[in-house]
């Protein structure tokens, strides 16, 4: 089912371009000729090509009828650059729903020296009357335009001369094209042509090599093939659509393409991109600076939102344009697409960006004070723009000292997520204020890359440990996966391999296997594509290739691409994915952000495959520290569907008062449970997934940060109503539990409905479990409970953080894979949610 519907808020219920230049001539007159002699010179000459080629086709093609053209390549010569051809009257095309081509333009080479511009063109057999009405027109004085020039003037009186095609004249490349022996050549096709699969039949035809990997570039299919010039000869003559060849750059990315074609593709889609207002929300990159004037970034990163932790220039000094390739992502996700697409661009959030990495002369940062400059980065956007909405992007980060514990860095991002400010004071955090909401920060960080790579590559990243500071516990903390697995077409690659399948975690990217599972957090929290690396099999790898990478914008010039990859360029994603749900659902806080990116997010076939027959609750956490929830989709991260519905709750309570924090006191959601529909399921199979996301505050003593309990304020716990409980027994339940926990038993025994149970679930602030069982049994499980448990305001008894409020944000979904189950409705029914009625297919 389509997922077009809003999340349902629940409130109160708690207790493309031409790969030519344009066409030439516009604004130049033709040049004067003699009307008569030169429009009946050229229609002769054309009409003795199309003869010429009869006869050579004839002659050329005895055992190949299958592969006989359709139609004749021509060469139009230009007089000089005084007079360019009219090139965009070359293209034409019958009317009506599946239009047929007349003649095309296949390639345009410019005038060099005494060499005149030339156009070859592709004139369709059964449209050659067409075509040379166009010299019959430009003759007929009755056909005189209104202000008394000849018709077609444009066009033909710049032709100086139309010959036949050789090969030669659809070769494009500056090399003059080697014409003995075997070669690689670069073959450029009509990707729009009906006879696109002769090429197949060409090769098969005269036992060709060619390389089985193709690159598809807007109407233009590129391949590439072994031969001798010679046995290429024959291609004008056949139906093989071939617009150009060229020496072969084994283009994989449209950053593979010239510097002149990638800025053609450049200020296409920056023509074709709207860009959003000032009010927008941002991305707010933390990273190495960003080259502001980039053709891709200018108009959404304003010269008052580019800063810098050093003072002067933002501007970016990484080496290879790191904070830059960043902002690309950040803003526009992978630009590939777009860059190939056609259609227009809209943009629902803006850039801001602070370099935290010293260029020259700048202070030096020590490791130990990257949490003082993250605390200064944070404070520069938001002393310029207080009301904007924003996602930090932090893709900076060190090694750890001892994986999953909490450092300077780690404890200041915590602190600035939560609203608490704070300075440094030695090996120690000063806390200067209770927490803020008001002042929540959504901080998404990068899990950090591995140091080197293996071809197992599992075992590498599991002995790789997430790098400092993404072990924050109110981070959104992301790794990599990786779908590209395209083997670069360059032959020098012959029988190299992908070191990931398809869906699995990516080479790049560290896991938290290696964190003390009963005290600190599961991280990554989810993955994004973060690229692929080659090896040859012997120990060789390539980690930083076009085709396994994705393509953002470069720092060299302001219409330059490059490569990205790894786990910066993954959070650069999944913060724009984060700042789009911000634009979608302004009332969002960014603890429900960060929830409902984790909330959205599903096991790729690859990852939950590697589970194989062990589904241990055990098996599964292992499986989380490595990739976390999986991978979410924008489509879910922004809507329901009525099949897959998702429910939001925000709220806060005091959840302990009293001087020794003796009440406590806890929050029961009655759930608008759609119960008629679920029992009308009866055994169907039903999956609620719950996620429980909140910030702790940070205890400022370093001393305290080998105990959880110790280094989070509090913590929070959520729990359902058990299928064969009503709510009394329920809650007595709970607050059973609460108790256990902090008393150190071990609660209850773990329930198989649950995915990972109480046991695996409660780790860190962000908390998420799937319930799966039948609709039937489902219908009775309708209240929610979230309860605390102390940490270091009460255990320290802390008497200013006493009575404090907490808040904290609680996603429900409810999925079904029955077909026309309408889950959605009656729920948006019981929370006087109008929905629109769904319209029955015709």
């Amino acid at each position: 089912m389509p997922r077009d519907l809003d999340h349902l808020y629940v409130h109160g219920h708690v207790e493309t371009v031409d790969f030519h230049r344009a066409g030439g001539g516009q604004g130049k007159r033709p040049r004067d000729v003699d009307r008569r002699a030169h429009g009946t010179g050229l229609k002769n000459a054309a009409e003795r090509v199309f003869a010429t080629f009869d006869q050579q086709a004839a002659a050329a093609m005895p055992s190949d009828e299958e592969l006989r053209a359709t139609g004749t390549v021509i060469v139009l010569e230009g007089e000089g650059a005084a007079h360019p051809l009219k090139v965009d009257s070359l293209n034409s095309h019958t009317g009506g729903k599946a239009p047929k081509p007349k003649w095309l333009l296949l390639s345009v080479r410019e005038a060099q020296g005494e060499m005149p511009e030339t156009a070859t063109v592709w004139v369709s057999d059964s449209y050659r009357p067409q075509f040379l009405k166009l010299f019959e027109d430009y003759l007929n004085d009755e056909k005189n335009t209104k202000n008394g020039r000849p018709r077609n003037q444009g066009l033909v009186a710049n032709i100086s001369r139309i010959r036949e095609a050789v090969l030669d004249d659809l070769w494009t490349s500056e090399i003059q094209p080697p014409k003995s022996g075997r070669h690689w050549w670069e073959l450029w096709l009509d990707g729009s042509s009906a006879r696109l699969a002769d090429w197949e039949s060409f090769v098969t035809a005269h036992r060709l090599e060619a390389r089985r990997s193709q690159f598809r570039l807007g109407n233009r299919l590129v391949v590439w093939v072994e031969a001798s010039w010679a046995q290429l000869q024959i291609l004008p003559f056949t139906s093989v659509p071939v617009t150009e060849i060229r020496s072969p750059e084994f283009i994989d990315t449209v950053e593979d393409l010239s510097i002149g074609e990638q800025t053609e593709y450049v200020e296409d889609l920056a023509q074709r991109t709207d860009h959003a207002p000032g009010d927008a929300p941002a991305v707010c990159n933390l990273d190495t600076g960003v080259l502001r004037t980039h053709t891709l970034l200018e108009a959404s990163l304003a010269p008052d939102d580019h800063h810098s932790i050093f003072g002067g220039s933002g501007i970016d000094v990484h080496p290879r344009g790191h904070g830059t390739a960043m902002a690309g992502l950040a803003l526009f996700g992978n630009v590939e697409p777009l860059l190939t697409g056609r259609t227009r661009v809209p943009l629902r959030h803006r850039l801001e960006s602070v370099r935290m990495q010293p260029g020259p002369g700048d202070q030096r940062i020590d490791p130990l004070d990257y949490g003082t400059a993250t605390v200064e980065a944070v404070s520069h956007p938001e002393a310029a723009r207080a009301d904007r909405r924003r996602t930090f992007c932090l893709t900076l980060s060190t090694e750890p000292d001892k994986p999953g514990e909490p450092t300077l860095w780690s404890a200041s991002v915590d602190a600035l997520a939560a609203g608490t400010d704070i300075v440094r004071t030695g090996n120690e955090l000063q806390l200067l204020s209770t927490p803020d909401p008001a002042s929540a920060r959504l901080i998404v960080v990068a899990a950090g890359n591995v140091s080197s790579y293996n071809a197992d590559h599992h075992t590498n990243s599991v002995n790789s440990p997430i790098q400092d500071p993404a072990q924050a516990w109110n981070a959104l903390t992301v790794g990599a996966y990786t779908e590209l697995t395209h083997v670069p077409s360059h032959p020098q690659y012959a029988g190299w391999n992908v070191v990931a399948a398809s869906g699995d975690i990516s080479p790049h990217t560290t896991t938290s296997l290696y964190f003390n599972k009963s005290r600190w957090p599961i991280k990554p929290d989810i993955c994004m594509e973060g690229g692929n690396v080659l090896t040859d099999g012997a120990g060789m790898f390539e980690d930083r290739l076009s085709s396994l990478s994705l393509r953002s914008t470069g720092h060299q010039t302001d219409a330059a691409l490059t490569s990205a990859n790894a786990t910066s360029a993954a959070t650069a994603q999944a913060s724009r994915l984060a700042t789009l749900a911000m634009d979608r659902y302004p009332l969002y806080w960014p603890e429900t952000v960060r929830g409902l990116l984790t909330h959205s997010a599903e096991w790729t076939d690859s990852m939950a495959q590697q589970l194989g027959t062990d589904h241990t609750k055990t098996a599964r956490q292992t499986l989380l520290r490595q990739f976390g929830w999986g991978v979410p989709s924008e489509e879910a991260v922004l809507n329901s569907g009525r099949g897959a519905v998702t429910l939001i709750a925000q709220d806060r309570f005091v959840p302990f008062s009293g001087d020794k924090y003796s009440l406590r006191h806890f929050r029961l959601h009655p759930l608008p449970w759609p119960t008629d529909v679920l029992q009308n399921l009866g055994a169907t199979e039903v999956r609620l997934r719950v996620t429980l996301s909140y910030f702790i505050e940070p205890s400022a003593s370093r001393r305290g940060w080998r105990n959880k309990y110790q280094y989070a304020s509090h913590g929070l716990r959520f729990d359902l109503q058990g299928r064969l409980e009503n709510q009394a027994e329920f809650v007595q339940r709970v607050n059973r539990e609460a108790q256990n926990e902090e008393g150190g038993s071990r609660g209850r025994s773990e329930s198989d409905r649950w995915f990972l149970g109480e046991r695996g679930r409660h780790l860190g602030s962000l908390h998420q479990d799937e319930w799966t069982g039948t609709g039937a049994e489902l219908a009775h499980c309708n209240n929610v409970a979230v309860y605390p448990v102390g940490g270091w305001w009460k255990n320290n008894s802390r008497k200013d953080r006493r009575d404090l409020p907490v808040r904290y944000a609680l996603l429900l979904s409810l999925q079904t894979n029955q077909q026309g189950v309408d889950l959605y409705t009656p729920i948006a029914t019981q929370l006087h949610i109008p929905v629109m009625a769904e319209v029955p297919a015709t």
